[in-house]
């Protein structure tokens, strides 16, 4: 796909406002491939494990698995500085994992848990980390973009730095409320990245079916100025290099980037979606051809960085980690009663 103008400039010229993805990012160092493998392992050992637990009826309400995008959150985290705020809408568990909160915390959240890291009231929507600057989860559709978009604001305005990086999904891309927070950043050059998680279906529906110029929603927002780009949301390193230039453009003074992360899930939109609307062929097909963590298992192989045991060995150890923080989740204490009325409302300074 060629790279897309955007409005004209004052000399009646027109500048590219976004680009297509590239075919070759750059390579990974041993170190970088390694920890993108245990990271990526660790998310989807871990979502596969939380659907078990649902299954067997330990978790309740919803439940949104991120298996297939790992690639997406490994990438934006790898290139992320610990300073840097990230916030997400309800498929939000790899996100809470990389910004550092423990296993057996968030898997005690999802069961409702006193020890959870929303003491067992967010459930799988709504877990934050502070110490991680991971501001949620949030269920509403679309509702974290003009969050992210005041967390950049606030960055600015106290002469901090940092950027957010703000998530949605295609899905979200149509709300109202996205673009007035794409017209605001604009206006103001704030430091945020949007990072749309584009795995095509929204919560059940094909993309083309419902979204305009679905092929190119890195170019929505073109009309306030704003470039983006189209980034392999499957190629960890793809999005890694996508992610530090988004960074630099937004830390440079020069205001929001979009990223446009073509991704794809493997598992229904919840745990109550049987995904008809696809085919088995087309989901087997992306696993074969493009998973994630294939990817790095085999460029770890062939520069003879790892061997086949070596990559048991990780995924054995991670394995162990995502069994102990089930074994917690579903043995830990429950919320008392009293616990409904704490945390309500903010305390007041004097």
């Amino acid at each position: 796909m060629a790279s897309k103008p955007s409005t004209a400039s004052k000399g009646g010229k027109r500048k590219a406002a976004g680009k297509a993805k590239a075919n070759h990012p750059p390579a990974f160092t041993q170190e970088e491939e390694q920890r993108a493998l245990r990271d990526m392992l660790l998310i989807r050992r871990f979502e596969e494990k939380a659907g078990q637990l649902y299954g067997m009826g330990h978790i309740g309400g919803f439940l949104h698995l991120y298996i297939g995008q790992e690639a997406v959150a490994t990438g934006i985290f790898m290139a992320r500085r610990p300073q840097d705020d990230v916030i997400t809408s309800y498929r939000c568990h790899a996100q809470e994992l990389l910004a550092g909160a423990e296993p057996k915390a968030v898997m005690a959240e999802l069961t409702g848990r006193l020890p959870g890291v929303s003491k067992g009231k967010g459930g799988s929507m709504h877990m934050f980390h502070v110490a991680g600057h991971f501001w949620g989860g949030h269920g509403i559709v679309g509702a974290q973009v003009p969050i992210g978009t005041g967390l950049a604001f606030a960055a600015q305005y106290n002469g901090e730095d940092r950027a957010c990086f703000t998530f949605f999904g295609e899905g979200a891309a149509n709300q109202g409320q996205v673009y007035e927070s794409f017209n605001m950043a604009a206006l103001w050059k704030l430091p945020v990245i949007y990072v749309i998680e584009n795995n095509r279906y929204a919560m059940g529906t094909e993309i083309s079916r419902a979204t305009a110029k679905a092929e190119e929603l890195f170019m929505r927002g073109a009309a306030f100025g704003i470039p983006g780009e189209q980034v392999d949301g499957m190629d960890v390193r793809a999005v890694k290099d996508a992610a530090e230039r988004a960074l630099q453009h937004a830390l440079s003074g020069k205001g929001p980037y979009i990223l446009e992360m073509q991704t794809y899930r493997y598992r229904g939109h919840s745990m109550s979606d049987p995904a008809k609307y696809r085919s088995r062929e087309e989901v087997q097909k992306m696993r074969q051809e493009h998973d994630p963590i294939e990817q790095v298992k085999r460029r770890l192989l062939e520069a003879g960085w790892a061997t086949e045991e070596d990559i048991k060995a990780v995924d054995q150890e991670v394995r162990k980690v995502v069994a102990e923080a089930a074994d917690f989740a579903t043995g830990a204490e429950q919320p008392p009663e009293e616990e409904l009325w704490r945390d309500v409302y903010a305390p007041v300074q004097a």
